[in-house]
């Protein structure tokens, strides 16, 4: 099997993205719907449209390269090792970035709102020792490991099922959708998931109880592990590309009017009772609709533009896992350094993006690609690999 470039590429493009999107955190208003570790003096509303845009499928988007990744270890590994694998590969840089990445973020936001004493290594033995307390043991960002762990190892236990004449029926009848089959069709599992858990259960990041998360993070990991490499599947995808991207631009443009400027209206005594369902009701398929439509745009225009050896992707690859679990830490502890200089709208966000890629690209080449007990504890393998390699990249999906 050889190397698919375009989604090793789209993963790296991913993760990039979602360091633009914790630094846009920093400046995005209103602070009511954008809360986060820190808030800069230079706030922006017109930052949240953009942001809104990523946000409704960017996490959805990891989930399903995820699943990708299981399917193309499956290939080569047994379902023990393939546990095993996976379970070292999450868990070990998960509890490290716990314990030794993350603690940054809440002193740094505990200093802000001025409730800790300076000194980093004096509130370390508080943060350890106070889980679930203000500013104690918490796992922030990496959240996303926490969760892909249980969803792969559910897909473990369901491999065998899926992997039996009935299961390979199913799978080949959803992976020979095609049209707007394919960009309908899986858009109604979420939107039924919505329907039902949305509100009941809000996105918490907490594991226990978050089960609208749960349901549709989840469902996307299994789509990944569906949609494998499936060649017509993905030629399919290709020729989607405009007519998903056209039709995920006018879900959002339906999505945003009726979210942030029409809910005055439909609450309007004045209007008919059956107004504000049917409003209601229009939102929530937009919503799931662009979540899909979005993805399947992203995964088509890549397929057809990014299944390329690029010089640039072989390093990227490796450096994805290490900057994931760097990043925020970094970037809080710049961002708590520079807001008291005042350095205006322009130059602070400016010194923090760039600031934040320098502090990862350093920390990444000169250190933890170096020491070899420091590489699995960053999701990487002990050793180095060297030449050519046209396996399936399972770096972190």
């Amino acid at each position: 099997m050889t190397r698919r470039h375009d989604i090793d590429a789209l993963r790296v493009l991913a993760f990039a993205l979602l360091i633009l999107y914790h630094a846009g955190m920093l400046y995005v208003a209103p602070t009511a719907d954008w809360g986060f570790h820190l808030k800069s003096t230079h706030l922006a509303g017109w930052l949240q449209y953009p942001m809104l845009l990523l946000n409704r499928w960017r996490m959805e988007l990891l989930f399903l390269i995820s699943g990708l990744a299981v399917h193309f270890m499956r290939g080569r590994l047994s379902l023990p090792a393939l546990a095993w694998k996976r379970t070292v590969r999450l868990l070990l840089p998960l509890i490290f970035g716990m314990l030794v990445v993350v603690p940054i973020q809440p002193y740094v936001q505990g200093r802000a709102e001025h409730a800790l004493a300076p000194g980093f290594l004096a509130f370390l033995p508080y943060y350890w020792t106070h889980t679930y307390h203000a500013y104690g043991l918490t796992w922030n960002h990496l959240w996303y490991l926490a969760y892909l762990w249980p969803y792969t190892i559910l897909l473990l236990a369901l491999l065998p099922a899926l992997e039996s004449p009935l299961g390979r029926r199913l799978r080949s009848t959803a992976t020979r959708l095609r049209g707007w089959p394919l960009l309908i069709l899986p858009a109604l599992p979420l939107l039924v998931i919505g329907a039902l858990l949305q509100r009941r259960f809000p996105e918490t990041h907490a594991l226990f109880g978050d089960w609208w998360a749960h349901a549709l993070y989840a469902t996307m990991f299994l789509y990944g592990y569906l949609i494998g490499t499936d060649a017509a599947l993905w030629r399919e995808f290709a020729r989607l590309r405009r007519r998903s991207l056209t039709l995920a631009l006018g879900c959002f443009a339906v999505y945003l009017f009726l979210d942030k400027f029409a809910g005055h209206l439909l609450a309007h005594r004045a209007l008919a009772p059956w107004v504000a369902p049917v409003g209601v009701a229009l939102w929530r398929i937009t919503r799931y609709l662009y979540l899909w439509s979005a993805i399947v745009a992203v995964l088509g225009w890549g397929h057809a533009y990014l299944d390329h050896p690029f010089h640039w992707l072989p390093y990227a690859r490796e450096a994805v896992y290490p900057w994931y679990v760097l990043h925020q830490s970094v970037l809080l502890a710049l961002a708590g350094w520079l807001f008291p200089l005042r350095l205006g709208p322009v130059l602070e966000p400016a010194l923090v993006v760039s600031g934040t890629v320098a502090g990862c690209a350093l920390l990444h080449e000169c250190v933890i690609r170096r020491v070899r007990w420091l590489r699995p504890l960053f999701g990487l393998e002990a050793r180095a690999r060297h030449g050519s390699d046209t396996r399936p990249s399972t770096t972190l999906a």
